[in-house]
């Protein structure tokens, strides 16, 4: 179901930017078995996976921190710098060899991106260019969106790690504007989190939510202007006809 907060007016959209993890692909499982895998590395308790699923939206020196906190029972400030650096390292690494474990694109996702595209090549349809933006460092974010085949619709792919902030920073939303020519009235993001959303308003742009990824109840504290059950709905919702 398509819910309306605030109208988007889509017949001015250039630039169509989504989230990844909790957006486009289901990566919970890999996510987890990584965190997973340092604490046991360290000789620290694993957590459920639900635990671990609810720290993934802000980047993954954070998730991993959160992580570490928790299994110690401590607090993200408290955690040794030398020991979460290590921890860190080894997370990475074992995430970049299973990255592709579990991790799949979400039902109807690729349906929806091949129907924006096609949108876009017909004729007077609109122009329009597609981007990820992430907060997952880029390496392992383009390296799965390779895997899955979502990466030839997109004209840039950019992680946690390509500019100098992370979102809500709206730097890494601006800086896809200013390389692509659009405005931010031109322009929204697409995700599953208030992170998504803030990102957006902080960048003056629109923003869609969407409820099946990792955050949809932070939306109700963070409403997009519009939010949609599954990504079958993004191109009804994005359509201009």
């Amino acid at each position: 179901m398509i819910r309306v907060f605030r109208t988007i007016p889509v017949e001015r959209l250039k630039l169509l930017v989504f989230d990844l993890d909790g957006t486009l692909i289901d990566s919970a499982q890999d996510l987890c078995n990584s965190v997973n895998a340092a604490l046991t590395e360290f000789h620290l308790s694993t957590l459920p996976d639900p635990a671990i699923a609810g720290f993934v939206g802000n980047g993954a020196p954070t998730l991993m921190r959160r992580a570490l906190a928790l299994a110690s029972r401590s607090t993200p400030d408290k955690i040794d710098e030398e020991f979460f650096s290590k921890a860190y390292a080894f997370f990475l690494q074992y995430y970049r060899e299973h990255k592709l474990d579990f991790t799949h694109a979400y039902e109807g996702v690729l349906d929806a991106l091949k129907a924006l595209h096609e949108l876009h090549d017909a004729p007077g349809g609109p122009t329009r260019i597609m981007a990820v933006l992430t907060n997952k460092p880029v390496r392992p974010a383009r390296g799965i969106c390779e895997g899955l085949g979502l990466a030839g619709y997109f004209l840039h792919i950019y992680g946690g790690d390509s500019f100098p902030q992370k979102k809500p920073d709206p730097f890494g939303l601006r800086s896809l504007m200013e390389e692509t020519g659009t405005t931010p009235d031109e322009t929204v993001m697409i995700g599953d989190s208030q992170v998504d959303v803030q990102t957006a308003r902080n960048a003056g742009a629109w923003s869609l939510g969407c409820t099946f990824g990792f955050g949809p109840h932070t939306l109700h504290d963070s409403p997009p202007d519009v939010l949609v059950d599954s990504a079958a709905e993004w191109t009804q919702a994005l359509n201009p006809t």
